[in-house]
């Protein structure tokens, strides 16, 4: 997970999904990852200026490593003599700045909120009902020349802020440099603003996100967590760092996959003397956060359940004994029969798959890494081999005399050393996912022409599902056959099933699957 949320992997993960869907992935400023689109950079920033001179964008890059603020700088122009001197030794990501954010009492913030991702198969993420909101501690100006470098106005990481003069340590949720998320939502709610809405939209925001990151990470869960493994394996807890424009559109800013959860912070008694004080804001929402995350993916739950089960005779008699009792004996003993009575209500909000339904046809690239993880063969590898691309082309019949096996060959070759050249994990040789994905968008570009990329993607998916599950059936009805009716004529030969017609009836619907296939055999290359 922390490789997936470094700035340079979101971005990348982000990007495809903005080519797919652009208009549900605008939440995002528009980016460019260094040094490898540096010239592209430059390319459209001046395009861009010439198209309209009115234009006057301020971007800021972001190390790929960097954490607590460390290396972020604002540029006007992608001549910064800074940029160009050290991208070579330190890959970033360059964005274009949000200059009209939301402002609180003239101050520009972010919002920290917290998001448990329970289970990646099935899919489960919930989202924390209150957030952290920390601030800039100079008033805010939008960016000029000279203020490009005043870190206390335009960067909000509380890392920063804390060590200025400005910074406000309150006992109170509603004041000072860092406060809760629910009392920005109550002010913005006495003015009018659509708070639901604005719920809503950061909700779709997450939602997307994760449905972005999935892909890769379960290409890298397979090669790691055994198939089968009964009960929980793992979770994470993400923090999402969301910016608020002045129209109140939540915008992405980075995702930190070990989010603090320090409920206290030093304080200077004299020079170089520190003590460690309690945060008000910092408890009220994390503690909240770790306490129902444990109740949320105990593993023993189900097993105390089970076992409250077989007593329910044993707790119904001791209830019995209990009716002549006091009220303060009656209350003790429910308190001590469910462990969770004494809890508050769960501050973590479930949202998927809730809201599957919204947002299940996003999960296209799901579809497409489930297809990568089918053709790696090795358990443990995260890198497609050459034999490995080919058996998937073989598969999905793919290949004919407009594209050939050789054509197939050049293809894996271009676009696996475009990416290894990335620095992409040089730990294995291959094709990684991303790789992989291009190569089957391009795929469909070829197979689906007139289509947009969407549309041609989901197709080429739909195309390949439906050969390899007519693959699976005739390999199972090939293994029934030789096992249970070696008497009976059952070649199961390379280009074609042919079965007797005392042969088993197949598993799919041939009828229903003909029909959705129809389209497809109009489509060949």
């Amino acid at each position: 997970m922390t490789e997936m949320v470094r700035k340079i992997t979101l971005s990348r993960a982000v990007r495809t999904m903005q080519d797919l869907f652009p208009l549900e992935y605008n939440f995002y400023p528009r980016s460019w990852i260094l040094p490898e689109e540096f010239p592209l950079f430059v390319a459209e920033v001046r395009m861009m200026k010439d198209s309209d001179p009115s234009w006057k964008p301020t971007f800021i890059v972001k190390p790929d490593g960097g954490c607590q603020g460390d290396g972020i700088y604002l540029i006007k122009d992608p001549s910064d003599i800074r940029l160009t001197g050290s991208i070579q030794s330190r890959p970033a990501v360059v964005q274009e700045y949000i200059c009209k954010p939301l402002l609180v009492d003239k101050l520009k913030f972010d919002i920290r909120l917290y998001v448990l991702l329970k289970s990646l198969e099935p899919l489960e993420i919930y989202i924390a009902k209150d957030g952290l909101s920390r601030f800039c501690t100079e008033p805010y100006q939008e960016p000029t020349l000279k203020n490009l470098h005043q870190v206390f106005m335009h960067l909000t990481n509380y890392s920063l802020n804390i060590h200025s003069g400005n910074f406000i340590h309150s006992d109170s949720v509603n004041t000072g440099s860092k406060r809760t998320f629910s009392s920005i939502l109550c002010r913005l709610s006495s003015r009018g603003a659509d708070v639901k809405k604005l719920w809503s939209d950061i909700i779709s925001l997450v939602i997307k996100t994760i449905i972005a990151l999935t892909p890769e990470l379960k290409v890298y869960y397979q090669s790691d967590i055994p198939a089968g493994k009964p009960g929980p394996t793992c979770f994470q807890i993400l923090g999402f760092d969301i910016l608020l424009m002045k129209n109140l559109k939540p915008m992405l800013l980075e995702v930190n996959a070990n989010p603090s959860m320090r409920i206290e912070h030093e304080q200077e008694l004299s020079p170089g003397v520190f003590e460690n004080v309690p945060s008000p804001v910092d408890e009220e929402v994390k503690v909240a956060v770790i306490r129902d995350t444990l109740r949320l993916v105990d593993p023993h739950k189900k097993k105390r359940k089970d076992l409250q089960c077989q007593t329910l005779e044993q707790v119904s008699e001791a209830s019995e004994e209990l009716l002549d009792a006091g009220r303060a004996d009656r209350l003790e003993y429910e308190a001590s029969r469910s462990p969770e009575a004494g809890l508050p209500s769960l501050c973590l909000k479930q949202v998927f798959p809730k809201y599957a339904k919204q947002f299940n046809y996003l999960r296209l690239v799901d579809r497409v890494a489930a297809l990568f993880i089918r053709f790696l063969g090795v358990k443990g590898t995260t890198k497609l081999g050459p034999t490995g691309f080919r058996t998937f082309i073989r598969n999905c019949k793919l290949s004919n005399s407009n594209f050939s096996m050789a054509s197939v060959d050049i293809l894996y070759i271009d676009i696996t050393r475009r990416w290894n050249s990335m620095g992409i994990d040089h730990k294995e040789s291959g094709m990684c996912l991303q790789a992989f994905v291009e190569a089957f968008f391009c795929l469909a570009q070829k197979k689906y022409k007139s289509l947009p990329l969407h549309e041609q993607v989901a197709s080429l998916v739909d195309f390949c599902e439906y050969h390899l599950a007519a693959l699976d059936e005739k390999r199972l009805v090939c293994g029934r056959g030789v096992v249970e009716r070696r008497s009976a004529v059952v070649p199961c030969q390379t280009d074609g099933l042919h079965l007797t017609p005392a042969a088993h009836t197949p598993l799919l619907n041939h009828t229903a699957t003909a029909s959705k296939f129809a389209d497809y055999r109009n489509h060949r290359y």
